[in-house]
């Protein structure tokens, strides 16, 4: 990522963090609409869920210009999502639900420059949590 990613995406969170709860119920409703098999592995409360999910998008988003900090929680969170049960093609998925949800929030503000930089921040970030999460396999591969 370069600085200039980091800086698009950092500004344009700033203009969605007002409207968290609202941006958390559209991104939830159309990773549903885009797979509907995803559902039942929220069991929670989504509205708890949804504040969550901004959570954790905050923590990553102010942590940017420090990935190195944040990478073992990113590891731990790939981890948890293969406990979960959540399929690795559900990460393309959450990708396309996390765009279009930002496109809704930020509507003209949501450049092309502006899409490339929350896109490679999430390329990075997910391919982090994929990494970890199959980290034994290739132990697992060799020993068999």
């Amino acid at each position: 990522m370069t600085p200039e990613q980091i800086t698009l995406v950092q500004t344009s969170w700033e203009k969605v963090k007002p409207i968290s709860e609202q941006a958390a119920e559209l991104f939830y409703g159309k990773l549903f609409e885009l797979d509907p098999s995803l559902r039942p592995l929220f069991k929670g409360d989504m509205k708890e869920q949804g504040k969550k999910l901004m959570a954790t998008l905050n923590l990553a988003v102010v942590s940017l210009t420090k990935l190195e900090e944040i990478l073992p929680a990113v590891q731990d969170l790939g981890r948890r999502h293969v406990q979960y049960g959540v399929p690795d093609e559900s990460y393309q998925t959450v990708g396309q639900a996390l765009l279009w949800t930002l496109g809704q929030g930020l509507g003209d503000d949501f450049t092309d420059d502006v899409k490339t930089a929350w896109t490679v921040t999430y390329v990075t970030l997910s391919n982090v949590m994929l990494e970890a999460a199959h980290e034994g396999d290739q132990s697992d591969a060799a020993a068999s």
